[in-house]
């Protein structure tokens, strides 16, 4: 007489990762982390926005992502504050250029370098103004608007977090 044997759901996954930290073996911890590191970056390539936190495991493999809630809309100022603003003298507008993931912040693209941009040079939409290393990847970080560069409140080398202002913009014609 045959018997048959039902697997149970916990029997299963055992065996699936045993035979994910067999192939994780099989690999070489550089070749398994180049693996989950390639998925982690199309992940979040995928995404609209850049996450909060990411991080890729090696012991049995895991990749998570953080997203950030969306910031809630800025409430509308009372109509005397408005005024206020408006009539302020010498009141200039500002672009923030903000760090898109968490991670290092380097103003030039090696040490010694120089730097990407400095206080007074004039930028176009879409240029390269910094990088922020994360994960040993070098992440371009670019500016939204064309102007010219007020300020760089981020120093060299300086661990930054998922939206933290790293230069500021006065926009400008420069299209």
């Amino acid at each position: 007489m045959t018997e048959t044997r039902v697997e149970s759901a916990d029997e299963q996954r055992a065996v699936e990762l045993g035979s994910l930290e067999a192939e994780m073996t099989r690999l070489g911890a550089e070749g398994a982390m180049e693996i989950l590191c390639r998925s982690l970056s199309g992940v979040v390539g995928l995404a609209p926005f850049p996450p909060a936190r990411a991080s890729a495991r090696f012991g049995c493999a895991s990749i998570e992502v953080e997203w950030a809630s969306p910031e809630p809309a800025p409430a509308a100022p009372a109509a005397g504050a408005a005024a206020a603003v408006e009539e302020e003298p010498g009141a200039e507008e500002r672009h923030e250029v903000r760090a898109p993931l968490v991670g290092t912040f380097y103003r030039a693209q090696e040490p010694g370098a120089k730097p990407f941009v400095e206080v007074g040079d004039a930028v176009v939409a879409g240029q390269q103004v910094g990088i922020v290393e994360a994960m040993k990847l070098m992440n371009p970080v670019v500016a939204e608007v064309s102007g010219w560069v007020t300020d760089v409140v981020a120093g060299d080398g300086e661990r930054v977090e998922f939206g933290q202002p790293l230069v500021f913009l006065r926009p400008g014609g420069q299209e």
